[in-house]
This record gives structure tokens, sequence and C-alpha cells, in this order.
């Protein structure tokens, strides 16, 4: 039995609360690169048990609503092939309110696969996200 060697993309993966992790805080630094980056980056899948190799880095960041922490969160996800957008982290960008880890969170929740540690710090795609974002809406209307 010959199994294919899947494609999975490294990420930077850690967690920040309140910017008790420098390292994983913006601006990010490449300082720490080797400690952070998991390479091969694998990620859980809905309705399926173990890990598989992952498609997408994340990254998220914001401020809970309740208390004013803030929160980073880098690390690596796959598509699980759900037929709709909003039920798929990595297939859309959002910048808003959302729940993360039964709290609501006002910022940002941005996924990419174009590169492997494609989840650094990149404050001008999301300038670009939300002028794209709010030219969409007054289009819409």
């Amino acid at each position: 039995l010959v199994l294919p060697a899947g494609y999975c993309i490294d990420c930077f993966k850690c967690v920040s609360y309140n910017g008790a992790n420098k390292a994983c805080d913006d601006p990010f630094h490449n300082n720490y690169s080797t400690a952070i980056l998991e390479s091969p980056c694998m990620g859980g899948r809905k309705g399926r048990d173990g890990l598989f190799p992952a498609t997408a880095c994340i990254k998220i960041a914001g401020y809970y609503d309740d208390t004013g922490e803030t929160i980073t969160v880098r690390g690596c996800a796959l598509d699980s092939g759900t037929l709709t957008t909003d039920t798929e982290i990595i297939r859309m960008s959002h910048c808003g309110k959302f729940y993360y880890d039964n709290r609501y969170v006002h910022g940002c929740l941005q996924s990419c696969s174009d590169a492997d540690a494609c989840n650094g710090s990149h404050p001008k795609d999301v300038e670009s996200l939300l002028l794209s974002v709010a030219l969409l809406l007054l289009l819409a209307r």
C-alpha cells in the first residue's frame, strides 16, 4: 500500500493574552520564528478524528468585548469541505465582532495559504481588506 504525500503548510503557532507573549504579538518579528514555527502544521477537521495536513495559516487579533483584554492567536487550519463559506474559517477573512473561545472578540480573523509562515504581521493587508469591505458595502446599496 502506497500513500501519496500530502501538501502541508508551515505556520506560526502561538497565543498571547494581554501582550504576555511578545513573540506572538504585533508588530511581529521573525526573531523567534524557530521557536513558534510549526512545521509541518497539522489541524483538526470537522466531523473527523485526528490531525490532518494544514492548508492555510490563520491569525486572530483583537480584544474581548467584556474585559478589553487583547488576544493574538496564530495557527494553522484546513478546509473541512463544507459547501458554504461562512462555516469555513479559512475561506474568508473577517474583521468586526465574532465569537472565539466562548467570548465575543472585536478584531480580525485572517487566513492565508500563499506561502509558508504567511501568518506573520501584514498591517497593510489589513488596511486593504478593510477598504475592500467598505467599498463592497457601499456598492451593495
